[in-house]
């Protein structure tokens, strides 16, 4: 079992989610080692108690435990596999959680790769957004062995509370890609609602008291639609990354031969919105599209 004051753990990526889970990590009572591509994005944490290491390589041959969560599969394949990545640099016996949303294939690959070097590793990528994050409520989906996933279990318990092993390696990825979908038309239908409302000359806060309670309740619905309504869209999670994970889902269902035609609709949706300038706002900006 992990002892909590003696496991460093390397954390690389402190942007909108990274950051708060880090912060929670040392809530509980974890020393933190972190790494960035740009320091200035880690001095939060640092204030807090974070060691800055200047590089992959370093934040790696000290940590027990390293966690990832970057933009892209190639930042992924990069920090994990590149020659100055954690797998060549790590001690045998280390354990690696990487919390991207990334590719099941890759999170096999490091698997392998890890294993033939006496590490461990699990895919755990998550939902629950900036709140999720900022509350350590997030959702985890966890591939990789059992015996990892348990030793593991208690730092995952920090940051998140509904925590599945889906399956073997890549399972986690795969259960994240069936988490994007389903957001990805609930989504429309949340812009769509909360559009036909203010056109039909409601009031759409008190829409929202009904139809969030009742069958139509989601997430999306009682945590997005507030920020549409009041014309905020900063982001809790970036259009640019939502439409990199429904491309990988979408490539992923068609090596398994499924059409989707709902997440087609609404990955052409989120492009569009991207080529106007909202790359880097919330999803709920998909509101946008509806409204201008």
């Amino acid at each position: 079992m992990l002892e909590k004051s003696k496991t460093m753990i390397g954390f690389i990526g402190t942007g909108v989610m990274g950051k708060s889970m880090a912060k929670n990590l040392l809530k509980a009572g974890f020393p933190v080692s972190v790494f960035t591509r740009t320091k200035e994005k880690a001095n939060d944490l640092l204030e807090d108690g974070a060691i800055w290491r200047d590089s992959i390589s370093e934040l790696a041959k000290e940590a027990k435990v390293i966690i990832t969560i970057v933009g892209y599969p190639s930042d992924v394949e990069e920090i994990y596999l590149g020659q100055e990545g954690i797998i060549n640099s790590a001690n045998k016996g280390t354990y690696m959680i990487d919390m991207t949303t990334s590719t099941p294939t890759l999170a096999k690959t490091i698997f392998q790769k890890a294993k033939e070097k006496g590490l461990f590793s699990i895919d755990a990528p998550v939902s629950g957004g900036d709140i999720g994050a900022k509350e350590a409520r997030l959702t985890i989906m966890v591939g990789g062995e059992e015996e990892a996933y348990n030793e593991c279990l208690p730092i995952l318990e920090c940051m998140g509370k509904n925590i599945v092993l889906q399956g073997e390696a890549g399972a986690g990825q795969h259960t994240k890609m069936c988490n994007q979908i389903a957001i990805a038309t609930n989504m429309i239908g949340v812009c769509e609602s909360v559009s036909y409302a203010l056109k039909a000359g409601l009031n759409p806060e008190d829409v929202l008291k009904s139809i969030s309670a009742g069958a139509a309740g989601s997430w999306s619905l009682s945590n997005l639609a507030p920020r549409m309504i009041s014309d905020n869209f900063e982001p809790g999670f970036y259009v640019k990354h939502f439409i990199k994970d429904m491309k990988i889902a979408l490539d992923e269902s068609e090596k398994i031969g499924l059409e989707l035609p709902g997440l087609e609709l609404a990955h052409s949706l989120y492009k569009r919105l991207a080529e106007q300038g909202e790359a880097n706002s919330g999803t709920q900006a998909l509101f946008k599209q509806y409204n201008n």
